[in-house]
């Protein structure tokens, strides 16, 4: 989880995202929610996709940088 959470973190900087906080308003989810995705915590699914959909990122291009 903690490689998904550095992605997603890296990720939303490639996207001109300096600071979670606006990314989680634009996506209506807590500002303390996201920080925990982006910290290694549990995500589900279904919320990783709607978070890569925003960013417009495939999931392919998600995974294809975090080693097994």
């Amino acid at each position: 989880m903690e490689k998904i959470g550095k992605r997603l973190q890296a990720i939303r900087k490639e996207k001109g995202y300096k600071n979670y906080e606006h990314l989680a308003y634009e996506l209506e989810m807590g500002r303390s929610q996201y920080w925990k995705y982006e910290a290694g915590g549990n995500i589900e699914m279904k919320t990783l996709l709607r978070i890569l959909a925003h960013l417009n990122v495939t999931v392919g291009e998600f995974f294809k940088d975090i080693d097994s």
